[in-house]
């Protein structure tokens, strides 16, 4: 009979909700994102989409950029979110997703780099 309240008390803690685990932050991601940033504006990005924490007019035409680091694709859903690929679609849409209406804009390499650090900070 002994062993019955610490028979409930091991359910009782057993039975508990525990709070959800939070996730790890991200890993480090190369690039300079206050640079990227400001590479945002400089093109014109925001021209044709919404990109959270930018001056200036905020576009329609193309998706919003809040959000896109926590999406697990972009591209209209064909392309899976990595580091790697959203820098490829930055510089070449088309590579990833010839159906895709925004146009090569032919950033150099530290510039997609850098734009690519800044938009894995909009979560």
């Amino acid at each position: 009979m002994k062993r019955l309240p610490l028979l409930l008390l091991t359910l009782a803690l057993a039975c508990r909700e525990t709070p959800a685990a939070q996730q790890p932050p991200p890993p480090p991601v190369a690039g300079d994102a206050a640079r990227g940033k400001q590479l945002i504006a400089q093109y014109a990005c925001n021209v044709c989409h919404v990109v959270p924490g930018t001056q200036g007019p905020q576009g329609a035409l193309g998706p919003s950029l809040a959000g896109v680091a926590s999406r697990p694709v972009i591209s209209q859903g064909v392309v899976q979110n990595t580091p790697a690929n959203l820098r490829q679609f930055i510089q070449n849409p088309a590579s990833l997703n010839p159906q895709s209406a925004m146009p090569p804009i032919g950033f150099p390499d530290a510039d997609a780099q850098d734009i690519t650090a800044f938009l894995l900070t909009l979560r």
